[in-house]
């Protein structure tokens, strides 16, 4: 393939995901502006209630991703019925997951008072993170869709019903939040229950369309789980349990930060959350690159072809530079308008200024270490990328931060400039590992051993 192959290639799959993404991450994105006209106080307990939920929520996210390369890999070998045990399987293990997800958030809900936070904050954010979590179960059945079609190289069926939802999402904030038409006000809780109801359409409609289309007839897809096969278990559990674990050292080090931003005060949470929230869009847009990185690695792998999985990945790398450059002149740019979308809090608008600048600085850094982990995945390398982002998060980035952010009196600025120096490191170890693994493949003559399959 040429490098334009490349690029209409991994264009095609991607941009579906990262609409698809961005479609999920807008879903806070709305929430917080439209909680944040309410308050600088509902605002700071939608983060509190938000940086505990989002922690295993994307765990069980990364649990479904172990679903995509082992698709991906059996499409290019053309195994249908591989394909079909996959999706079986993955959807239970992602219905268990989220259960126990669910109890976990429950048991935590009740020790928020123990977190050091304003009080009247937490009073707020139990509630709405009990509605929220509410909405884990019917968030995995659709993952487990969502993943196998993505592995499948079709993704732009889950962009139109997240788009879809996260509308539905925005009407339903307006009428709850404020209680528009006759329906009670419920302030921030108007907005979990939206939430909510949203998610709960999105298993459905994509499960609807999957299971009754002709496209996906030959692959024989069944709800229940015949003949649960261990290795087939195992096999995508290593890959998703070790991608959960990526996403919950990375996801844990911004939502502690928010914690260490409740020490400083009810504007630098809010300030915070601002800031985060907008650099979450970049971020989630360019894991819809990870994805497509990972799709077009696996799948070369499957077909054998080692010199495409290569170039696949690098390609991907110099895409996600490209665009998240682009993000970073954005934030720096309109550092000063960006917030007042949000709030209109003269304080909190100058504090998410001044943090949209070091996340202007983190957007590279922030690309290339996600899209290190999509392709390093599609390798199914796993367990040194999730020692990487716990190096360099919880040994590196948040303790330097600490200290920046009280020992040396840099405020909320020096908790930022810790993760900036771990997500930095993250990138150049990612970049590295791939280069070396895939030059490595390339080198490798082809024997059973470097294509592993499962029964």
């Amino acid at each position: 393939m040429t490098l334009r192959d490349h690029l209409n290639t991994t264009f095609h799959l991607a941009y579906p995901v990262m609409l698809s993404q961005l479609g999920q991450v807008s879903v806070g994105v709305a929430d917080s502006m439209m909680v944040g006209r309410l308050g600088a106080l509902p605002l700071a307990a939608a983060s509190l209630g938000n940086s505990i939920f989002f922690v295993l929520m994307m765990f069980g996210i990364g649990i479904s991703m172990g679903i995509t390369p082992l698709v991906s890999m059996a499409d290019g070998k053309g195994k249908t019925k591989r394909i079909s045990r996959l999706f079986s399987h993955g959807l239970w293990i992602n219905i268990a997951t989220s259960v126990i997800l669910t109890g976990i958030v429950l048991g935590l809900s009740q020790g928020l008072h123990f977190l050091n936070q304003p009080e009247e904050v937490v009073v707020l954010a139990v509630p709405y993170l009990l509605i929220i979590t509410a909405s884990l179960i019917p968030l995995m059945v659709f993952q487990t869709f969502k993943q196998m079609a993505e592995g499948l190289s079709q993704t732009r069926q889950a962009m139109f019903i997240t788009i879809f939802a996260n509308l539905v999402n925005v009407f339903l904030n307006w009428v709850l939040i404020w209680g528009v038409w006759g329906f009670p006000e419920l302030g921030l809780n108007g907005a979990g229950w939206a939430t909510l109801i949203s998610r709960v359409l999105m298993p459905l409609m994509m499960g609807a369309y999957i299971l009754g289309s002709q496209r996906y007839k030959k692959y024989h897809f069944k709800l229940s789980l015949p003949n649960p096969g261990l290795p087939m278990i195992t096999r995508i559990l290593k890959i998703g349990i070790p991608t959960g674990f990526q996403f919950i050292f990375e996801v844990s080090a911004f939502s502690t930060a928010a914690i260490m931003m409740g020490w400083i005060g009810v504007n630098a949470l809010a300030g915070h959350q601002i800031a985060l929230n907008l650099a979450s869009i970049s971020y989630m847009m360019a894991t819809g690159l990870a994805t497509a990185g990972m799709i077009r690695v696996s799948n070369q792998i499957g077909k054998g072809n080692m010199k495409g999985m290569r170039e696949a990945g690098m390609v991907v790398f110099g895409m996600v530079v490209v665009f998240m450059f682009s993000c970073a002149l954005i934030f720096v740019s309109f550092r000063y308008f960006l917030p007042t979308l949000y709030i209109d809090d003269p304080e909190v608008i100058a504090l998410s200024a001044s943090l949209l600048i070091i996340a202007g600085l983190f957007q590279l850094s922030d690309g290339v270490q996600v899209v290190g982990l999509g392709v390093l995945r599609g390798l199914e390398d796993v367990k040194v990328p999730t020692i990487v982002t716990l190096m360099a998060y919880w040994v590196l980035g948040l303790p330097l931060g600490y200290v920046l952010a009280f020992n040396f009196g840099m405020g909320a600025q020096g908790i930022w400039y810790g993760l900036l120096i771990g997500l930095s490191i993250t990138a150049g170890m990612l970049l590295y590992r791939f280069h070396s693994l895939s030059k490595r493949r390339l080198l490798e003559k082809p024997t059973v051993s470097n294509f592993p399959s499962i029964p």
